[in-house]
């Protein structure tokens, strides 16, 4: 196996399994783009196998402190160990993020299940030449109980998401497709909200997986108040809050196939609400002017910023979406609030909310924090794996 020896001081001998450009010491073996490589210290002592693209500024990732080639057995056992995993947390097997990346030793590697329906993303180059093999060792381990091996390339449906930008810092193209089975429409349901997803459409791969626990949490406060779901997307923090008895419940988009997703996903439920197509940011100035009020308002926006260079002006953005959002909050009013940038800390974050509620000259309580779902598991040495930060708030009344 070809191989790289890294600098003393690089991350990866603190925990961190990437490996940049400006931690190489030196390479042997010829290393080549999507294949494996061995990782060494300058006394030539192994620390890890880890894919390899010399194109990508992240050059390896580590998926295995030992010598590990990228056969079907190995990807067999990942996506075993997975799923165990996931059991011992007691995630809905049959709705959930199957394999997180790294945080699951497949670098590069997510898969969503909708029931019978997977949903894969390759976002390393190495990952994407072997994606047949992790389609085969996903039917291996999914399949029914007492399957045929004939039978096993018809029980899943596996489709291709590999439309999300950051694949080109892998220097590949962005796909979509039918790796398996058929692309159709699957009915699945969450905390007893029944949805229609479309994998291949959509934004992710479907539905966000990743805020399941917080719609709970957030819908437990929703009785007897008035709603408001920014960036509503498929309206599950509406639908869930209307489900709780909110007295009125408005879900906001700027799509209009997401918005006539939300009113169908509410007519499913037999759930009344209403869902307007509109930019949130003039949505919410619009509401102002009118002196509209709501006791509950939800903010969960898209990434503001896929890189570190762009994070001040991601700053900025945040800061007015919440100053907005305060302007219309009740007395004693909720604000729930997410952001779902990696780039993002949670002090930063916090510190941006408390910078909000100075310009609009309120005071609020911390009632709770909230992070990513147990699908979705972070590594303590990896911060990257940590992405969705979420608080809770309460505006303090008399302030």
């Amino acid at each position: 196996m070809a191989g790289l020896v890294i600098k003393p001081r690089a991350r990866i001998f603190h925990g961190h399994d990437w490996v940049y450009v400006s931690d190489i010491l030196k390479s042997f073996g010829n290393p080549e783009d999507g294949g494996e490589v061995s990782l060494k210290d300058g006394r030539d002592r192994m620390i890890g196998s880890a894919i390899y693209n010399s194109k990508s500024q992240i050059v390896a990732r580590r998926y295995s402190r030992q010598r590990q080639e990228l056969d079907l057995d190995f990807f067999q056992r990942r996506i075993q160990q997975a799923v165990e995993y996931r059991h011992r947390r007691n995630v809905n097997p049959q709705v959930c993020r199957l394999v997180w990346s790294e945080s699951d030793g497949l670098p590069g590697v997510i898969i969503d299940r909708y029931s019978d329906t997977c949903v894969l993303q390759t976002l390393t180059l190495a990952m994407d030449l072997r994606k047949n093999l992790i389609v085969e060792a996903l039917n291996k381990v999914l399949r029914p109980e007492g399957a045929s091996s004939s039978e096993l390339s018809t029980f899943l449906n596996i489709i291709e998401r590999n439309d999300a930008p950051i694949r080109r810092a892998e220097d590949m193209e962005l796909v979509t497709g039918v790796l398996a089975g058929e692309a159709r429409p699957v009915e699945i349901e969450v905390l007893g909200l029944k949805f229609l997803i479309e994998p291949l459409h959509g934004q992710k791969t479907g539905f966000y997986l990743d805020q399941i626990d917080s719609y709970r949490e957030v819908a437990a406060w929703a009785s007897g108040r008035r709603v408001l779901d920014c960036f509503a997307n498929q309206g599950a923090f509406a639908l869930a809050c209307a489900r709780a008895g909110a007295s009125a419940v408005t879900a906001v988009e700027i799509s209009a196939g997401a918005v006539d997703q939300i009113k169908s996903n509410a007519e499913r439920n037999s759930l009344a609400l209403n869902a307007i197509a509109a930019n949130v940011f003039d949505y919410l100035n619009e509401e102002e002017r009118r002196g509209s009020q709501y006791d509950l308002i939800i903010l969960d926006p898209p990434s503001f910023t896929k890189s570190k260079g762009k994070l001040q002006d991601a700053m900025r953005g945040y800061k007015e979406i919440h100053l907005r959002a305060l302007k219309l909050l009740a007395p004693g009013g909720l604000l729930a609030t997410f952001s779902c940038s990696h780039h993002v800390s949670a002090d930063m974050f916090r510190n941006m909310i408390t910078d909000a509620l100075v310009d609009a000259r309120k005071s609020a309580r911390l009632l709770k924090t909230m992070q990513q779902a147990p699908d979705h598991p972070i590594l303590a040495g990896l911060p990257e794996t940590e992405y969705l930060k979420g608080f809770l708030l309460e505006l303090a009344p008399g302030r």
